[in-house]
């Protein structure tokens, strides 16, 4: 029997805001996925650290300080320096359209922004896990 897919919500750097990542959290968890939300102001350090800790098969970042150009690659690379390659990383909030092809190439594979459906997310990880 397959376990549920675990995923790692995460708000890195001094954003302060978290109602969409919990709104995004509380989907994936009626779809019957594992949450686990680090709560705010994470460093990239400690995202990489709580993904590896939990076994996740997501990494979800949420951010609007407009932050995201320097931390969002800065998880993926520390996951990628930890060995850890078998992980959907997701990225989400505020971000420009113009700021996601860089974000992609960095190796943040999908990009959600404001009033994207819970139901897309869900479907997104369903379809795109790595295991």
């Amino acid at each position: 029997m397959d376990r549920p897919i675990r995923v790692l919500v995460a708000k890195p750097g001094l954003d302060g805001h978290d109602r969409g990542a919990k709104v995004v959290a509380r989907a994936l968890r009626d779809a019957g996925m594992e949450v686990i939300y680090t709560g705010l102001r994470q460093t990239p350090e400690q995202i990489v650290a709580a993904a590896i800790q939990e076994d996740v098969d997501v990494v979800a970042m949420s951010i609007l300080s407009g932050a995201h150009n320097h931390l969002f690659p800065k998880v993926v690379n520390l996951l990628r320096e930890q060995g850890v390659d078998d992980v959907l990383i997701l990225g989400g909030g505020v971000i420009p359209e113009d700021d996601i092809p860089g974000l992609k190439e960095a190796g943040v594979e999908a990009i959600f922004t404001p009033g994207t459906s819970t139901k897309d997310i869900v479907e997104y990880i369903q379809t795109h896990i790595k295991r």
